[in-house]
């Protein structure tokens, strides 16, 4: 990590060091769909709405947004507002963003996000030659609409998650590729430089016209190890990391005393299983062989003595933080420890196709995944007495291509951080059948009916309702093993304020340095 630094400045112009991986891609906000970089789009673009540290709604780019059935939206845009090249941002560069990631001809990893509009199924299917969606409609200058096919409850919820920024006119002219490298955004901060492998330096964007940053700017140290970000918080060559590694668990609250920041949030790890691994098919076969590995994992054992109860054993497929979260699902057996129960589905599914080969579940070793993952492969080898162990990748971004790319040949860990505070952003990106953060490559009609019943109910309380049965039906299938919530842990170093969100980054616009 030699030269990833910055200078160590105080005051209101302060250049925060945070904690960061290296990006899967480039910064382009509809095809970032992973935790580093969304970090950082977030950072650089702002929408029409924006989550304050709690994950409540508030209104930013947009002076309002119109709704009397959440099927038809007139949005008004705040006047003033530009990019950082000093092009103003209008309408249309919502609409053009928004059918640019909605084009099957784009891949863009976020396109399950503009499935609601109408119009989006000619523009998604293979082969298509049309490019709009007739569901979005530019008025003037700061006016667009938009028409959906169904009412959906959660679409003015999730304007503020980030394929729904808007897109400069060079993106158009200078394409993807070229502008994944140097983006340039309408948010609070502007990119300085990024030296891949290394870190990404931010400034202050002072032409902002919302609510301002509390610093001068962001440099995301790109580490290759939690260890190493901790013992650099340690000496003072890191501001401020949210999430500590399994070895420093038991001792952070000594070590870090006051430093610490520790926040129940909407995160959740699990393993997925893809469809296309042998033995383990949407079929009787597959059905029990996922429920026995689920049933081998003691959850709770690894909570308290790899996590030191910094984590919450899973009992669903969302988080407890989210509204309508309910702990009593029918099915949820399958996701508690049951050695016995499991060693019999195990039997089962032998008698039907006799077991071979080694389970393997691949993991990335930056993140500091290793422990646990060792862990649930013991468990897993002992329950069963089949051979488990862990795939190490060195880093995030080579385990996320070859998941994306469905090239993977084992299991693979798999965590969500939610984009916006709704049971439904968990259920739709990663297990409907289009879903664009689909990892177990799951497809069931039934469980995508009653999610788009979810999204079209009229009040939120039936919305949930129907939710949490579609996870009845995610509880049988087990596309995933889900394993816990996350009480987000971090820390902060000696003279720096800062503080945890509802999604567990770090309130980077506030923080400050004395």
């Amino acid at each position: 990590m030699e030269g990833a630094r910055s200078v160590n400045t105080t005051g209101p112009n302060a250049i925060i060091r945070a904690y960061a991986g290296e990006p899967q891609n480039g910064l382009v906000p509809t095809d970032t769909n992973e935790q580093m970089g969304g970090r950082m789009i977030r950072s650089l673009f702002t929408g029409l709405y924006q989550y304050d540290a709690d994950g409540k709604l508030q209104l930013a780019n947009a002076q309002s947004v119109d709704t009397t059935d959440n099927k038809h939206f007139v949005v008004k845009l705040k006047p003033g507002w530009k990019f950082t090249d000093g092009t103003p941002v209008k309408a249309s560069n919502y609409v053009r963003a928004w059918n640019f990631g909605a084009a099957v001809g784009n891949l863009q990893k976020q396109q399950d996000f503009f499935a609601a509009i109408d119009g989006f199924e000619d523009v998604s299917h293979k082969g298509t030659s049309t490019t709009e969606m007739r569901g979005l409609k530019v008025v003037d200058d700061n006016t667009f609409t938009i028409d959906l096919t169904e009412p959906n409850i959660d679409f003015k919820l999730s304007l503020g998650h980030t394929p729904f920024v808007p897109l400069p006119d060079v993106f158009f002219t200078e394409g993807k590729d070229k502008f994944g490298q140097n983006p340039i955004g309408n948010g609070q901060y502007k990119l300085k430089q990024w030296r891949h492998n290394v870190q990404v330096d931010m400034v202050r964007n002072d032409d902002y016209q919302g609510t301002k940053p509390k610093n001068g700017g962001l440099t995301f140290i790109l580490y290759a190890t939690l260890d190493a970000a901790y013992a650099d918080l340690g000496s003072g060559n890191l501001d401020v990391m949210e999430i500590l590694p399994p070895s420093a668990l038991r001792s952070y609250k000594k070590s870090l005393g006051s430093r610490a920041m520790v926040k129940p949030t909407a995160q959740t790890q699990a393993f997925s299983i893809p469809e296309y691994l042998d033995h383990f098919k949407y079929d009787e076969e597959g059905r029990l062989r996922r429920e026995a590995i689920s049933m081998s994992v003691d959850r709770d054992l690894i909570v308290d003595k790899i996590f030191f109860g910094t984590r919450i054993p899973s009992v669903d497929f969302t988080a407890r933080t989210i509204p309508g979260w309910d702990p009593n699902i029918p099915g949820n057996d399958t996701l508690k420890h049951n050695p016995d129960k499991a060693k019999q589905l195990w039997a089962q599914a032998n008698a039907i196709r006799p077991w071979d080969g080694i389970f393997s579940i691949a993991y990335n070793t930056d993140g500091g995944h290793q422990t646990w993952v060792d862990a649930v492969c013991g468990q897993i080898t002992n329950t069963l007495g089949i051979q488990a162990q862990g795939k190490p990748y060195a880093t995030f971004k080579q385990i996320r291509t070859e998941v994306t790319a469905r090239s993977l040949k084992s299991a693979a860990r798999t965590g969500w951080q939610a984009d916006y505070p709704s049971l439904l952003n968990f259920l739709g990106p990663q297990y409907i059948s289009t879903g664009s953060s689909n990892d177990a490559v799951y497809s069931n009609p039934e469980f995508d009916a009653k999610v788009r019943a979810a999204e079209q109910a009229p009040d939120q309380t039936a919305s949930n309702r129907l939710a949490n049965e579609a996870q009845v039906i995610l509880l049988r299938d087990l596309p995933v093993v889900p394993l816990w919530d996350y009480l987000a842990v971090g820390g902060r170093a000696d003279g720096v304020n800062a503080e945890l969100t509802w999604s567990g980054d770090p309130d980077y616009p506030n923080i400050t340095k004395e």
